[in-house]
């Protein structure tokens, strides 16, 4: 059996503001060319297919369109929900979803409940394990004094384990998939993940899996392998620029009558790459250095002296895909203490420097508003002075 390992779609997305639904649609079309093209018999996808609880209609749309791309290239799809999705809205109608293939397995008291797939050499039992967020399912998991992640999940794996054992003990050879939706240790963050961790620890330990031939999670964006049999495939797409180093992939993985015989990294196309590019405006305007980027999200940081007006619109001239924008004025001489920078400097110069060092030089009419402050909290000095001079130290009228 040959089975493809993605999760993290997060579909209905948006990047610095930016509706990522085409790109997102892309990429569901070239996993199911995948399924397509390796003869995949499954399709496993642990968790966070949408990004909100309550997805858009066009979110749904593209989501749904992908699924059913999927299952018409041949496999059967198996699917959690994760700590972004809704278990009850995504699981709606999953009874009459398993009649045409596709699998929601998204209710914490069915974590000991397969779905069977059978091949040549018998049954295979994908398990289901949705994000546990311990202080909602505790009690559902009768572990009411339960309190982290790693102990919500070690007691869903017990069910898978006891679940396991019985069908084995008839003599059958069961082999077993996990799909789980966890921040499990040894993993690395990549910065677009929201945190799932709610006055708990929120890492459990890869050991929790021991006993089935292969886990796959979801949670963490960027493909890595915790050990042969446990391993995250990332996000189909990157959602943080921190991710622009990153090449996006699924992992197929075989079974044969043994368990696990191989998985295999297949890397997803590119829909539209990154790019952190820095400079002038003129000089990102212009610059042949930066050609590569026409065409990615574009994340630009500005050296320029003074805060450029517009810069955004005038970098989209270029590059129509940029989408984040930040000034990084260049520094000054920081090897003068601030002691000498203003020693022989009047009150006026000194608030003049400090307009200039957080913005950019102030105009000759701000100058004059500031002069007219410092000129009003003067006088309010010399008012107090005065009233207070006119009592000596024992409060009485001089």
């Amino acid at each position: 059996m040959k089975i493809l390992h993605t999760s993290d779609w997060h579909i209905g997305r948006t990047f610095h503001g930016t509706d990522l639904l085409a790109d997102q649609a892309a990429a569901l079309t070239a996993i199911a060319d995948l399924v397509a093209a390796h003869g995949i018999d499954v399709v496993v996808v642990p968790g966070d297919i949408y990004d909100r609880a309550v997805p858009s209609a066009d979110a749904v749309l593209v989501c749904n369109k992908g699924l059913e791309a999927i299952r018409a290239a041949g496999a059967v799809i198996v699917a959690t929900s994760g700590n972004h999705d809704s278990p009850a809205r995504l699981g709606a109608g999953a009874a009459f979803a398993a009649a045409g293939g596709l699998h929601l397995m998204t209710r914490v008291g069915e974590v000991g409940t397969p779905v069977l797939v059978d091949d040549e050499f018998g049954p295979v039992a994908f398990y289901g394990i949705p994000y546990l967020e311990p202080e909602t399912t505790r009690f559902e998991l009768d572990i009411p004094a339960a309190r982290s992640h790693a102990e919500v999940l070690e007691a869903a794996m017990a069910r898978v384990t006891a679940d396991l054992d019985e069908r084995r003990s008839d003599g059958i050879s069961v082999r077993s998939v996990v799909l789980a939706h966890a921040f499990v240790v040894g993993g690395e963050s990549t910065g677009s993940e929201r945190s799932i961790s709610v006055g708990g620890v929120e890492t459990a330990p890869a050991s929790a899996f021991d006993g089935v031939d292969y886990v796959a999670l979801g949670h963490l964006h960027s493909p890595q392998a915790l050990t042969d049999r446990v391993r995250y495939s990332g996000s189909p797409l990157p959602y943080s620029f921190g991710e622009r180093s990153h090449r996006k992939a699924v992992w197929i993985l075989e079974l044969d009558e043994n368990g696990l015989a191989g998985v295999e990294r297949v890397d997803l196309p590119i829909i539209r790459g990154l790019s952190r590019i820095e400079g002038t405006v003129e000089e990102l305007l212009t610059d042949e250095r930066f050609i590569d980027a026409e065409d990615h999200y574009v994340s630009a940081v500005l050296t320029d002296p003074v805060r450029p007006v517009d810069a955004m619109r005038s970098l989209q001239a270029r590059f129509p895909h940029a989408i984040h924008l930040e000034w990084n004025r260049p520094a000054e001489d920081s090897s003068l203490r601030y002691r000498d920078r203003v020693r022989g400097r009047t009150d006026s110069e000194i608030m003049a420097s400090f307009v200039t060092d957080m913005r950019s030089t102030p105009t000759a009419s701000e100058i004059l508003l500031l002069e007219r402050a410092l000129a009003s909290v003067h006088q309010d000095e010399v008012t107090a002075d005065s009233v207070t001079g006119q009592y000596d130290l024992f409060g009485k009228s001089a």
